[in-house]
């Protein structure tokens, strides 16, 4: 087992999950996801920090800061601003580790808006539909 370094964001009004629309979204929490998340991470003895942010620049200082402390996997889920943020792209596209896109519904199935991603892009690969279970997916990308 290596010790990896991981960063997993969590972006606009992720902070609701469990009451906000949980018919597509779950009944499970941010604290669930992440404790599941940190579990997982302390049964491989990896490093992991998981953040949320309702504001574009935090999630961009988080990703900047990644470039320099050594973190070898940004698992991210945009929400909301996969479809806006050419400023999160330009900060992923700076930053050389693996970058996974995650989704908790499958956002090809739901507004024509959601279809587009900009992080998509940039990612390495991208986990849609399959609910919290997409994070773990995203760890297991880590040799």
């Amino acid at each position: 087992m290596s010790a990896h370094k991981i960063l997993v964001l969590h972006g606009p009004n992720l902070n609701l999950l469990g009451t906000r629309q949980p018919e597509i979204y779950g009944h499970e929490t941010l604290d669930d996801i992440n404790n599941r998340l940190y579990e997982k991470a302390a049964v491989n003895g990896w490093e992991i920090a998981c953040r949320q942010s309702n504001h574009e620049g935090e999630l961009i200082d988080a990703i900047q800061a990644a470039r320099t402390d050594g973190t070898d996997l940004i698992v991210i889920n945009p929400a909301a601003y996969s479809h806006t943020s050419v400023a999160i792209l330009d900060a992923l596209n700076a930053y050389e580790g693996r970058v996974i896109e995650v989704h908790l519904s499958n956002i090809h199935k739901r507004e024509t808006f959601r279809h587009h991603s900009y992080v998509s892009h940039r990612a390495d690969g991208v986990i849609a539909g399959l609910g919290s279970r997409g994070y773990l997916l995203a760890l297991d990308t880590l040799d």
